[in-house]
Formats: structure tokens, sequence, C-alpha cells
């Protein structure tokens, strides 16, 4: 079983910075794993953010490219999304996600098979 933690989380003003973590446990390893980021608004389905393949080639929504920032360590296990020039509007739960061994970066959010347990960002105008 695979399990993810995230952290990071907070509330920030437009145009600034913050960045999430994502800690797999200790009996996980991520570096055979797709990882990904994504997020969840009030009233809104949860949606892909940004996604890292197993040799680190990121992926971005086209709402969050050039602004935010997908990387891995897999010496600490971690996962980070490095969020910049933050609007309003990225304003929602933040997961971590995970697929199977061996498989690559998907949008779609019914094809990743582990989930942290979220973490709240709130962007003030």
């Amino acid at each position: 079983q695979v399990q993810l933690v995230e952290s990071g989380g907070g509330l920030v003003q437009a145009g600034d910075s913050l960045r999430l973590s994502c800690a797999a446990s200790e009996r996980t390893t991520i570096n055979n794993r797709a990882m990904g980021w994504f997020r969840q608004a009030p009233g809104k389905d949860r949606e892909f953010v940004a996604g890292i393949s197993r040799s680190a080639s990121a992926y971005y929504a086209d709402s969050v490219k050039g602004r935010f920032i997908i990387s891995r360590d897999n010496a600490k296990n971690t996962v980070y999304l490095q969020m910049n020039s933050m609007k309003p509007e990225d304003t929602a739960v933040y997961y971590c996600a995970a697929r199977t061994v061996y498989t690559g970066v998907t949008l779609a959010t019914q094809e990743w098979n582990y989930w942290g347990q979220g973490t709240q960002v709130t962007v003030s105008s």
C-alpha cells in the first residue's frame, strides 16, 4: 500500500509563492512511479495540475503552465509542487497522487491509484 502525505498548504496573497511537498511512506519507493498533483475547488471536479514521470519529464495543465513547477527527489521519497505568481483561482484542496509502478503520467483522474489526504491552499486577492 502506498501512503502519501501532503504538506505546505496555507493562505497566501495573489502573486505570492508556495511550495507543497508530498512524502511517501518509508515502505514505499516512488522512483518507479509516475507522481502527480491534482486540485479540487468547492463545487468542482478534481483536476490534473501537474505530473512527473519516472524519468522526471514534467507535464502541466494549461492553467498553471509557466507558473508551477513539479519536481521529485527520489532519495527523499518526496515530490514537490512549487507554485509561483499565484492567483485566487488557484484556491483549492491540493492532492498528491501516485500511479501503479512502471506506468506513466496521465491526465485522467480515475487512472491514478493512490492519493494523499489533501492540503488546503487559499489565495486571497
